[in-house]
């Protein structure tokens, strides 16, 4: 009876402090890492997304945050592949609830044209990866 009885308390115990304190998984944080501010707002990368593709090229998630966030204007999740080589970039993927909400597969190579927070991400994601890699 009492060694039930400990078995019960033990579970239930068990039950509420799981309850109370759940488990963090890491693989689903975060670690974004913030560019310089333009006009238009700011941009952020997760270093504990990076990826390597198989053509060379670096998968990264990605989020903007306009200057004045509104219905209209809202944070805008992106998946990325980043060529360092050539300072390219292509959106893979693009979501504003969650990442990967609407993929894009034809997605093609693009130049930053001068765009301030992507050349950012580009070369933050590139020297990163080099570092790491070095390492």
């Amino acid at each position: 009876m009492k060694f039930t009885f400990l078995i019960n308390l033990c579970a239930h115990s068990l039950a509420i402090i799981t309850i109370l304190y759940p488990l963090s998984v890491d693989a689903l944080s975060h670690y974004w890492v913030g560019v310089p501010k333009s006009e238009y707002g700011e941009q952020f990368w997760d270093n504990k997304s990076l990826q390597h593709n198989q053509d060379g090229s670096i998968r990264v998630l990605s989020k903007f945050v306009p200057k004045s966030n509104s219905e209209i204007t809202q944070d805008i999740l992106y998946t990325m592949d980043i060529n360092c080589s050539q300072s390219s970039f292509r959106d893979v993927a693009v979501g504003t609830n969650k990442f990967n909400e609407f993929e894009n597969k034809n997605s093609k190579w693009s130049d930053p044209d001068g765009d301030a927070l992507i050349l950012s991400v580009i070369n933050q994601v590139c020297t990163f990866s080099k570092n790491h890699e070095a390492s």
